[in-house]
């Protein structure tokens, strides 16, 4: 099933866990590919959810949006917006979302601006971590992206998006919910 495109290039959410995007990407290491999905906060560029996994099937997705809502807790009102891809089209992940109360949102067909913040946090972790690697095992790899989300994008990554500051410091002094 193909969803409506709700986003529809809305990267602006008033607040935290109303617009979440997510997609996938692949590393290469010496054992193979190793599979990244992550969910973004729009409203921070926080990576909130993400999984890693020698293959790219609807589990790759679902692990990484639980982890998401484990973290976030979100309410009503949700939107995850994806591409059309099949892990995200799958019964598995639908099925996820309408458990959680999550409107589904997708990307039009072949059109990778409608996800552009994901794709913006893919490009910045080839350019500036993975491009620079030669992974030699998957575990390697992933440690490695685990830092680099954990421990740098999140929390000291500036973003021009942002006015120039890293999204745990961006969420700390502009997520409403906080004041």
């Amino acid at each position: 099933p193909v969803a409506d495109n709700v986003l529809d290039r809305d990267f602006a959410p008033t607040g935290p866990n109303v617009t979440w995007s997510a997609d996938l990407t692949y590393v290469p290491t010496a054992d193979g590919w190793l599979y990244l999905a992550v969910v973004e906060d729009l409203f921070s560029r926080m990576i909130v959810g993400w999984a890693m996994a020698e293959t790219m099937e609807s589990r790759l997705v679902v692990d990484a949006l639980e982890m998401a809502v484990r973290r976030r807790l979100p309410g009503d009102g949700l939107v995850a917006h994806s591409d059309r891809g099949s892990q995200y089209a799958s019964e598995h992940y639908q099925r996820r979302l309408s458990e959680e109360g999550i409107a589904c949102s997708m990307s039009r067909r072949g059109n990778c601006w409608d996800n552009a913040p994901v794709e913006s946090f893919f490009a910045s972790l080839k350019k500036e971590l993975a491009h620079h690697e030669d992974y030699a095992t998957r575990a390697e790899a992933r440690a490695s992206i685990f830092e680099y989300i954990e421990a740098f994008y999140n929390r000291v990554r500036r973003h021009s998006s942002l006015g120039y500051v890293a999204p745990a410091e961006y969420e700390r002094t502009h997520n409403p919910t906080h004041r």
